[in-house]
């Protein structure tokens, strides 16, 4: 065989654009971090003694203050849990509406379509201590300011989730529905909602998980809940109660994650 036909034979993954464009990319990545370091300003001189910060702030969290779960911590903890359980019904409550409505299949009116999807894309933009301000600002500091903005930050969320589910139900079974005269409204009870019940309740119990640990830092800017305990810890510098919060915070969670994945294999 010749050098030539050699030559021909050999695979190549990559054809010369293909290169050039993966070139483009990763250079394109690497001035992109570049400039980021030189627009955020790190000082190195914070960073040579970084160990021994962590270590010192280490041994001020130590001994926890395991005295103040009762007195100080546990009615944040409450409340918390009262924001993220509220605050999902809300999300629940508008987002299922405005996905039925985003929802080709269900609404078949573009315009319509358009509207729902930009309320979406718009609430699940802000972020939620963006709407927590705002909220604090219109109805002051407190666990209504909390739940508001995690129930709105949640419409996107649970809206697009459920959409979705509800465009890939089945056609047929519309389609028989309507056949045998079905109005809108049994479409969507008879036809849309046994096909969706089981993305219903994933999304609920996924974002209730998902609420319990925004609602645990909303209280940094006054809407209540356990990050308000955090605050103020912090801002007395008792950070043997920090340490109490952080452990608890890190302990709900898990427990939330685990009952989450129970009820899921139980009910769904």
């Amino acid at each position: 065989m010749t050098s030539a036909t050699t030559e021909l034979n050999q695979w190549i993954r990559f054809t010369p654009a293909q290169r050039l464009a993966r070139f483009a990319v990763y250079l394109g990545m690497v001035a992109a971090v570049v400039w980021a370091l030189k627009t955020i300003e790190i000082i190195p001189e914070f960073l040579y003694d970084a160990p021994e910060q962590v270590l010192d702030m280490g041994s001020r969290m130590w001994p926890i203050d395991w005295a103040n779960f009762w007195p100080g911590v546990w009615p944040a903890l409450i409340e918390t849990l009262h924001i993220a359980a509220m605050a999902t019904i809300l999300g629940l409550c508008m987002g299922v509406p405005v996905g039925f409505l985003a929802a080709r299949n269900a609404t078949p009116f573009p315009w319509v379509n358009h509207i729902a999807r930009f309320i979406l894309v718009a609430t699940r933009s802000i972020s939620t201590l963006l709407w927590a301000l705002f909220f604090v600002a219109m109805f002051g500091p407190g666990p209504l300011a909390g739940a508001l903005a995690i129930a709105f930050h949640s419409i996107g969320f649970i809206g697009k989730m459920f959409s979705e589910g509800v465009e890939e139900s089945n056609k047929r079974s519309i389609e028989a529905l309507q056949a045998a005269g079905a109005t809108r409204m049994q479409l969507i009870v008879m036809g849309f909602w046994p096909q969706v019940k089981p993305t219903f309740w994933s999304v609920a119990l996924f974002r209730w998980d998902i609420n319990v640990r925004e609602s645990a830092i909303l209280g940094l800017v006054g809407a209540g809940g356990i990050g308000v305990a955090l605050n103020a810890a912090i801002d007395l510098l008792q950070w043997d109660r920090v340490a109490l919060i952080l452990i608890t915070i890190f302990v709900v969670v898990i427990l939330i994650e685990m009952m989450v994945m129970w009820i899921r294999k139980r009910v769904i």
